[in-house]
């Protein structure tokens, strides 16, 4: 029977591994993660600051029973950090939704998910300067690319308007002729009438350059009484 003194020993032993190694690591994964999810939050995105905190924290800590129990009872060193990829897929593919046209949404969302996972087992596995550089670079990617991409109108993105007239039938025909020279075509109309004036929202696929086109051509038009942008549809 084990008498205090090796139970007090094991105890140490294993607090000391789990302060000096363990927690350290998840900490490190929450921080990193934490700073990607910071940046996916304050763009309002589906899997925001906890999701990919949690998911990074998971991943390292996965990686790191991988091997504390492949040690303790002589087994793959690899075999449970090799199922996070196909889980972190599963939940990847979750996120991706195939909306309407050929529009599909989430795979950045995707994306971030899965390096994000990548980052916390690199830290679980102890490559701290690895998955501080990926973090770092992954936010740069987040940051500059996306503006660039809006600017330089490389993304096609699906913005909501709403819009004031006399009636349903001529603001139709206007926002029709406002939309025909970039080629767009308006979905998901809705109307409701006031004793004012007709209220119509619509959905309108374009680049960032044709969304400004067309709003300032709506403003701009006699036949509207007034035209604003109530911003994406599917923010990615």
């Amino acid at each position: 029977m084990p008498n205090f003194q090796h139970i007090y020993e094991v105890l140490r032993t294993e607090m000391t591994s789990v302060v000096g190694v363990s927690i350290t690591r998840l900490v490190l994964a929450a921080i990193l993660g934490g700073l990607i999810g910071l940046e996916r939050e304050l763009k309002h995105r589906p899997a925001g600051l906890r999701t990919n905190l949690f998911i990074c924290v998971g991943s390292a800590m996965f990686t790191l029973l991988s091997d504390d129990l492949a040690k303790a009872y002589t087994g793959d060193h690899t075999r449970i950090a090799a199922q996070i990829i196909p889980g972190i897929g599963f939940i990847g593919a979750g996120s991706i939704i195939h909306a309407e046209g050929e529009l599909v949404i989430g795979l950045t969302t995707a994306a971030t998910l899965f390096v994000v996972a990548s980052v916390g087992m690199a830290v679980g596995g102890g490559l701290y300067l690895t998955a501080t550089f990926a973090t770092l670079l992954i936010l740069l990617c987040l940051l500059i690319l996306g503006q660039s991409e809006q600017q330089l109108g490389l993304k096609l993105s699906t913005y909501i308007y709403e819009v004031t007239g006399p009636s349903i039938e001529e603001i139709t025909t206007e926002v029709n002729r406002l939309t025909e020279p970039i080629h767009g075509i308006v979905d998901n109309v809705r109307s409701a009438a006031t004793k004012q004036h007709v209220r119509m929202q619509f959905e309108l696929p374009a680049r960032a350059r044709d969304h400004d086109q067309v709003l300032h051509a709506l403003q701009q038009s006699t036949v509207l009484e007034s035209a604003v942008s109530l911003g994406p549809v599917h923010p990615e």
